[in-house]
């Protein structure tokens, strides 16, 4: 293996893939609710621009790759969060240098916690490490004379940005098909989203939690707004508009619930193993051979650029040097342990089914509880004051998880720590500096929440809509309570079958959060999730990170999702938006299926190629 080196073409590299997937990373959770981890994906992109420079060592890609998966992973916090205060209307616009701080200051407290955990947890032989094994894999791929990962990457990504265009920029078929109907006093209600994007996400979570995320909306869609629309009269016309409504004022208030529990849950599961490998570790578990961890002077300046920033932002926010100190303490008390906690998930499962989402949400719920008893039920900034927590906690825990992931995949290939710990900084860095205008030009093109006149392309941001909801309702004291008991209760059931599975040594489980996300999202977009892990089973997607299957994967996410943001410039520098109709009328939905086949047949055409 070749010497490692932290060169300027690595870091430079590193810094523009960063803003590149984390762009990519911010369109599909607005719009999917769903994040997934882009080390593959950069790890490929690294190499392949590495090679056109003059050569690819594997160390080399792997600190290019480390910076690019650091800023994409920062995206999951920002748009998990941020986006609320623009639903609560706390803000009327983005305000840039506030996302930047907090984005920032985040992603530096998720480094600084992933330092101390590296010691403990990726020397670990008890965990797994999925995805930081895999990512090794790929990236030693860059030492062998030729590789076809790229171009499927890249083949992949050129397809579903002419599906996006074609169907976002030209209309000639509509994003979803859906539907709502009467049978003799009972509605029905379903639907498939028609995207790429969320065909890839379906490929890279599996089969298993794919098709768990679409019983959580089946229970939703399929159980609950029927038995809520029983007893309404039929109105006249289009039922879809009353389903919309049952699952926006109730249902999804059921996934509320079921993600506080199992976010809760996940910290009560992970607090005796990381507290025992902590008590049976040495002050440094490593022999000093790796090369060590950025010196504590740097370290010492990380974190007081990250807690003084974050207390000047929580003071805008609040106004109250008091409440912005208190603030601060919460936010890094909360992002350290949550930050643990997003590290081990990401041992045990990979940073793509890490839980940050449930954290999110119990650290604003718990947040607005506390605080609403310091400021009172009507204090101004209480509810923004709760999504500033919360929106550091989630980039803290987001970057961790990350972080530990790709120190994993580097101590498998050799690489020193403080280099990449440094790489990490780079990512974090560009990637926050991207965050604001990203959001800045999807709000103004098409908005956040739920689809209305006003916004007819509206991005769902459900994890932001969710967070908005929590904390507006504590302290308006309207939250349904009932509906987030039910949920709680459902999340404890599902708690209960996992559980019961584990002892009896069964392989498959029942992880909560799958099922509560599931319940959460529109009803389409988990369907066509679940699409695509029956592709990825089909494949064998899961088998061979190295194969067609995810990469290709990588590109309609990486694809879709550029072409939607290239989309809303178009539109906010005045061109024309979609057709609101598109040509085809009732049936356009026809042309978007024939064109999601023909992108998918080549990697079920490659499937058959290696069976035969």
């Amino acid at each position: 293996m070749q010497s490692e080196s932290l060169t300027i073409r690595s870091l430079v590299l590193g810094a523009l893939l960063a803003t590149l997937l984390g762009a990519a990373n911010a369109y599909l959770g607005l719009y999917a609710g769903l994040t997934v981890s882009a080390s593959i994906p950069a790890a490929v992109l690294g190499m392949g621009l590495l090679r056109m420079l003059g050569g690819a060592p594997a160390r080399e890609v792997n600190l290019v790759q480390t910076a690019a998966s650091s800023g994409e992973a920062l995206a999951a916090g920002v748009i998990f969060t941020f986006p609320a205060l623009l639903m609560i209307h706390y803000w009327s616009q983005v305000d840039p240098w506030s996302l930047t701080v907090i984005a920032l200051g985040g992603g530096l407290l998720g480094i600084l916690a992933s330092i101390p955990l590296r010691r403990l947890l990726v020397n670990d032989a008890a965990l797994p490490f999925p995805e930081g094994r895999a990512t090794a894999e790929v990236v030693r791929l860059s030492e062998a004379p030729e590789t076809a990962s790229m171009r499927h990457l890249l083949a992949g990504a050129l397809g579903a940005a002419l599906f996006k265009v074609l169907q976002g920029g030209v209309g000639l078929w509509p994003g979803a098909w859906k539907g709502a109907a009467w049978w003799g006093g009972w509605m029905g209600a379903g639907g498939v989203a028609l995207s790429p994007a969320l065909l890839g996400v379906g490929l890279f979570v599996g089969i298993r939690t794919a098709g768990l995320i679409f019983a959580g909306g089946f229970l939703g869609w399929g159980i609950g707004i029927p038995l809520l629309a029983r007893g309404e009269l039929p109105p006249m016309g289009d039922p879809s508009g009353l389903a919309m409504d049952l699952w926006s004022t109730q249902i999804r208030y059921i996934g509320v619930g079921a993600m506080l529990i199992g976010g809760l849950w996940s910290l009560l599961v992970l607090v005796r193993p990381l507290a025992a490998l902590m008590l049976s570790s040495s002050t440094d578990r490593s022999d000093g051979s790796d090369g060590g961890d950025l010196p504590s002077p740097v370290l010492g300046i990380m974190a007081l650029m990250a807690l003084g920033g974050l207390a000047l932002a929580s003071l805008g926010v609040v106004g109250s040097p008091t409440l912005a100190i208190l603030l601060t303490v919460i936010l890094a008390l909360a992002g350290f342990l949550f930050s643990a906690v997003a590290s081990y998930m990401a041992g045990l499962l990979g940073s793509s089914h890490n839980p940050v989402s449930g954290m999110t949400i119990a650290t604003i719920l718990l947040s607005a509880l506390l605080l609403r008893l310091l400021m009172g039920v009507d204090a101004a900034g209480g509810a923004g004051a709760v999504l500033l927590v919360g929106a550091g906690v989630c980039c803290a825990a987001a970057l961790a998880g990350d972080n530990i992931q790709d120190l994993k995949a580097g101590a498998l290939l050799g690489a020193t720590p403080w280099r990449q710990q440094t790489a990490q900084i780079v990512g974090v860095i560009s990637g926050s500096l991207v965050m604001a205008p990203v959001l800045i030009l999807l709000e103004q093109a098409y908005g956040f929440g739920p689809i209305d006149a006003a916004h007819p392309h509206a991005l769902p941001a459900p994890q932001a809509g969710l967070m908005a909801a929590l904390a507006t309702g504590v302290f308006n004291g309207d939250l349904p309570w009932d509906m987030i008991l039910m949920g709680i209760g459902c999340g404890a059931a599902v708690i209960v079958v996992d559980q019961i599975l584990a002892w009896q040594g069964r392989g498959f489980r029942v992880p909560v959060l799958a099922v509560a996300v599931g319940i959460y999202l529109p009803i389409d977009l988990s369907a066509a999730i679940l699409l695509g892990g029956i592709l990825g089973a089909v494949i064998g997607a899961g088998a061979n990170p190295q194969g067609p299957g995810l990469l290709r994967a990588a590109g309609w996410i990486t694809g879709e999702a550029l072409v939607g943001i290239a989309l809303a410039a178009w539109v906010v520098s005045g061109g024309a938006k979609a057709l609101d109709a598109p040509p085809g009328g009732n049936i356009a939905w026809v042309w978007g299926v024939i064109a999601l086949f023909a992108l998918t047949y080549p990697v079920l055409r490659s499937r058959r190629a290696d069976s035969a």
